[in-house]
């Protein structure tokens, strides 16, 4: 959507994106195995590409088969929504140990 100077952001790149959420998540310290990424052992992150978004799901709780809450990354909003949601839950896993 362009405002009154013209200016446009550029298009969402989800091939983009999600390398972008990757990275952030390896800095955050969480191994990367197979399509995950996980904490101790146990999976805490998924993302992949559907459609022209980025599908995430983060667990609930760290556990063996947790459940999940999905987050759809359109926007760099919506990757910085879903990258401080995590952050937040890692510190209070942290805490809770």
């Amino acid at each position: 959507m362009a405002d009154e100077s013209g200016f446009a952001p550029p298009p969402f790149d989800a091939a983009r994106a999600l390398e972008q959420f990757k990275r952030a998540l390896r800095d955050l310290r969480l191994a990367e195995r197979g399509g995950g990424f996980e904490l101790r052992g146990r999976r805490v992150a998924e993302a992949a590409i559907d459609g022209g978004a980025v599908a995430v799901r983060i667990a609930k709780r760290p556990m063996l088969t947790p459940e999940w809450d999905r987050f759809a990354i359109r926007s760099a909003a919506d990757q910085r929504k879903a990258l401080d949601e995590l952050k937040k839950r890692l510190g209070r896993w942290e805490r809770e140990e």
